[in-house]
């Protein structure tokens, strides 16, 4: 995670072992979520501990709590201590990864207990401990709002936010910024084509409407096909199909007219009676 990252995570837990709940039978729920001894983490979590330990809610080795007949408010705070003593939280490349480290024997029954209280996750061995996960943004994100953490959660989903819409318009840019590139390496294989033809004569024996494309084309080197069609009241494939005749006659001879075509035909090659139903008036 970023620095940022950490400190919105650490800012989160801070917000949870800040809450002082008001029940008595939710103190002693929050103290058995903690666990036994001292919780050797965040110094607010530390407080947290000696807090409770002090209102005579026991020494936090689960006594008074029984998950199966607990209210919800009374899970909900064991929950909480639980995150505080046993869970992490990483926000690492705008993913949530949501992680407890308890014993082996408990993590079956903690991933049950999460499921139960809404939250999906999975449950696993490694090196000798339980580890149990959930990495659903949404699902992590509801189950810290329920057991407390509004500020610090809005602000990390803020965050989150952000970084998608800024990851968004990246790709936009990314995408405008090739197309810009092709567009004006074509403009310049079409202005080049334009003045090899025009060199060599062959430019001025074109059908009138290859011609205007070709005006079109010197006069405004920068506009699109679709800003070149406009310019001349025709159709876009129109223009696109004179642009590449041009640049297919300049690459070598045109080819000898087939038995069909006749001189001054369409960009495509086909009888120009045909061609002036594809494109614009000036064009025609």
């Amino acid at each position: 995670m970023t620095r940022a990252e950490r400190e919105l995570v650490t800012a989160l837990r801070d917000e949870l072992a800040a809450i002082d709940p008001a029940r008595p039978c939710d103190r002693v729920a929050e103290a058995a979520g903690l666990g036994p001894g001292t919780v050797e983490r965040e110094a607010s979590v530390a407080r947290l501990a000696v807090r409770l330990r002090r209102g005579g809610e026991g020494s936090g080795s689960g006594a008074g709590f029984a998950w199966p007949s607990a209210a919800d408010h009374c899970r909900v705070a064991w929950l909480r201590g639980r995150f505080l003593a046993r869970g992490s939280l990483s926000l690492a490349g705008g993913r949530t990864h949501l992680e407890f480290v308890v014993a082996p024997d408990a993590a079956p029954v903690l991933a049950a207990e999460l499921a139960e209280f809404g939250l999906t996750a999975s449950w696993r061995l490694r090196r000798g401990r339980g580890v149990v996960t959930s990495k659903s943004g949404e699902a992590v994100g509801t189950f810290l709002r329920r057991i407390g953490a509004t500020g610090a959660l809005l602000e990390i989903e803020a965050r989150q936010v952000s970084r998608a819409l800024r990851g968004e318009l990246n790709r936009v840019l990314n995408a405008e910024s090739a197309n810009l590139q092709r567009a004006v390496s074509a403009a310049g294989r079409q202005l080049d084509a334009i003045a090899a033809l025009e060199a060599d004569g062959r430019l001025a024996t074109q059908p009138r409407s290859v011609r205007l494309v070709a005006d079109a084309r010197r006069a405004t080197p920068e506009a699109s096909l679709a800003d070149l069609a406009e310019r001349l009241g025709a159709h876009r494939s129109a223009v696109q199909r004179a642009l590449e005749r041009l640049e297919r006659l300049a690459s070598g001879p045109e080819p000898a007219p087939g038995r069909n075509a006749r001189p001054g035909g369409s960009c495509s090659g086909r009888p120009s009676r045909r061609a002036s139903h594809s494109v614009g008036p000036a064009l025609a």
